[in-house]
C-alpha cells in the first residue's frame, strides 16, 4: 500500500538493511544455497578476514516457519519425520523435523579480538555437480573431496580431528552418504575412534540456519567442557561400517571435551556443500576469571524495559564475580544506546553486604549535574581510608596529597590507614585527613589538589 513492501521484505536486502542501519561500508550481501546457508556466509566472511577485505564481519542466519505450505512441500519431498524426531545414524532414521533459529557470530581477526571463544583454522566449499540420481541426492564422492581438500590445504591432520559435527538431518539416504565420505577422508590411520554428532537431534533441523546452531553447539561443548550428547539414537544404521564397525562414534551421553579441533559439515540440498574447521581457545582466564583482589564491582547497564535490566541485573547477581565478562558489560554500556529508556546498577563482589546494592530507574534523557557533598569534622575514624586505598585511581590521588603535604610533616597516608584511634586526637590530622579523602573522591587534575591544600594550610 504504501510502496515499501518490497524493500522491507526483499531477501535480498536483508544484509544491506543492518549494513544501513550500523553504518558499516564492506562487503554485504544474502546467501542462500538452502540448508549449508549460514556455514557458507561464514567460509565467505573468512575468506573476507584473510583477503582484508574487512576487519570484522558479523555473520547471521535465521529461518521462520512462517507459511505450512513449506512444510508440506518438504513432506511431499519425503524428509521430515513421521514423529517430529530427527534421528540422525540410527537404523530407526526417518527424516528431521522443521524448527525456528536466529543466530549470529561475530568474526574478527586475532589481534583485535578482545574474547576469543574458538578460532576459525579453515573454511572450504565445493559442490556436487551432476548427479544421476538427481540434484537433491548428496554425494559422498563430493564430500569427501571436500574434507580431503580442505585438511589438506590448512595443514590439519585428519587424525587429529577431535570431534565432527556432521550435517546429520537423519533422512535415510543423507546420513548414509555422509559418514562414507567421513569415513574415507577422515577416519584413514586414526588410532581412536572419531567422535560424531548432530545438533538437529536435540533442536530439530533449522535449515538455512543450522550451520551456525552446530558452531553454536560447538562453542556450548568449548565453554563447558562437555560435548552435548547426541539425542534418539539406539542402533546403528545397518550397513554403514563405519558405525558399526565403531571407527566413528555417535556421543550418546555428555561427553568431556579436551580441546582440539572440530570439524563442521553442513550441506544444501541442491548439493552447495562446506567445511569448516575451528579449534579451541587454549588461553586460559587468569585466576578463571576471578578477581585478583576482594574489592566490589560496580556494574551498569540499560534496557529498553525495566524488566530487562532487572532481567540483566539477577543475572549478574546470581552468578560469581568473573572480571572479564564485567569489562565486557562496561564496554556494553559505556555509551548510550539509543531506545534504553531505563537504567540500573548492581554493586557485586562485596564481602561485607549480605545482598547486592542495585537500582534500577526510567532515564528521561537528561544530563544531571553530579554534585559531591562531603560532611564536616566528625566524620573521620582510624583507618578510614584503608579499604579506598585499594582503588588505584583514589590511592593515586591520595600519593598526590601526600606529595604536598609530606614536606610539611604531615604523612597523610599514615593518617588514613592507621588503625589507631589517637591518630585524630591531634585535631589537624582529623582536618586533614577528611579534608583528603575529600579531595580525592574528585580529584581531576593538580589544581583542585592545590587549591585544596592551599585552603585548609
Amino acid at each position: 500500500v504504501n510502496g515499501f513492501g518490497i524493500t522491507g521484505c526483499s531477501r535480498a536486502m536483508l544484509a544491506n538493511r543492518i549494513s544501513y542501519w550500523l553504518g558499516v561500508t564492506g562487503p554485504s550481501y544474502t546467501l542462500d544455497s538452502a540448508c549449508s546457508s549460514s556455514l557458507l556466509a561464514l567460509e565467505h566472511a573468512y575468506r573476507c578476514l584473510q583477503d582484508d577485505l574487512c576487519d570484522a564481519a558479523i555473520v547471521g542466519g535465521s529461518n521462520l516457519c512462517l507459511h505450512p505450505f513449506v512444510s508440506l512441500q518438504f513432506s511431499r519431498l519425503g524428509v521430515l519425520s513421521r514423529d517430529g524426531r530427527c534421528k540422525a545414524f540410527d537404523n530407526d532414521a526417518d527424516g528431521y523435523a522443521r524448527s525456528e533459529a536466529i543466530v549470529v557470530v561475530f568474526l574478527q581477526k586475532a589481534k583485535n579480538a578482545k574474547r576469543i571463544y574458538a578460532r576459525v583454522v579453515y573454511g572450504k566449499s565445493n559442490c556436487d555437480g551432476y548427479k544421476e540420481q538427481g540434484i537433491t541426492f548428496p554425494s559422498s564422492t563430493m564430500q569427501g573431496e571436500l574434507l580431503r581438500e580442505c585438511y589438506e590445504e590448512c595443514g590439519v591432520s585428519p587424525k587429529d580431528l577431535s570431534y565432527m559435527e556432521c550435517h546429520g538431518t537423519g533422512t535415510k539416504v543423507g546420513d548414509p552418504e555422509e559418514i562414507i565420505a567421513i569415513d574415507k577422508a577422515i577416519c584413514k590411520n586414526r588410532t581412536a575412534p572419531l567422535l560424531i554428532g548432530s545438533v538437529k537431534t536435540n533442536m530439530g533441523h533449522s535449515e538455512p540456519v543450522s550451520g551456525l546452531c552446530q558452531v553454536a553447539k560447538i562453542l556450548i561443548a568449548m565453554e563447558t567442557g562437555l560435548i552435548p550428547a547426541n539425542l534418539h539414537y539406539n542402533r546403528p544404521r545397518e550397513g554403514v561400517k563405519a558405525l558399526e564397525d565403531g571407527r566413528v562414534k555417535v556421543v550418546t551421553e555428555s561427553t568431556p571435551w579436551n580441546g582440539g579441533y572440530v570439524g563442521i559439515n553442513s550441506f544444501g540440498f541442491g548439493g552447495a556443500n562446506c567445511h569448516i574447521v575451528l579449534k579451541s581457545h587454549e588461553k586460559e582466564k587468569l585466576n578463571k576469571g576471578a578477581p585478583s583482589d576482594d574489592l566490589p564491582r560496580l556494574v551498569t547497564v540499560s534496557g529498553r524495559t525495566e524488566e530487562s535490566v532487572n532481567v540483566f541485573l539477577n543475572d549478574i547477581e546470581k552468578h560469581a564475580v568473573d572480571v572479564e565478562y564485567i569489562r565486557l558489560l562496561h564496554d556494553i554500556h559505556s555509551e548510550d544506546i539509543q531506545g534504553h529508556l531505563y537504567r540500573g546498577y548492581t554493586i557485586v563482589g562485596s564481602k561485607t553486604a549480605e545482598r547486592p546494592t542495585r537500582e534500577t530507574e526510567n532515564y528521561l534523557g537528561t544530563v544531571r549535574p553530579i554534585w559531591f557533598v562531603f560532611s564536616g569534622m566528625g566524620s573521620q575514624w582510624p583507618g578510614m581510608g584503608i579499604e579506598l586505598m585499594k582503588f588505584p585511581i583514589f590511592a593515586k590521588a591520595i600519593q598526590k596529597c601526600d606529595a604536598v603535604l609530606r614536606p610539611r610533616g604531615i604523612d597523610i597516608i599514615n593518617i588514613l590507614t592507621n588503625k589507631d584511634k589517637s591518630t585524630f586526637d591531634n585535631i589537624l590530622h582529623s582536618f586533614v585527613g577528611i579534608a583528603a579523602i575529600q579531595v580525592s573522591c574528585v580529584l581531576h587534575n593538580n589544581t583542585y589538589i592545590l587549591l585544596s591544600i592551599n585552603f585548609i594550610l
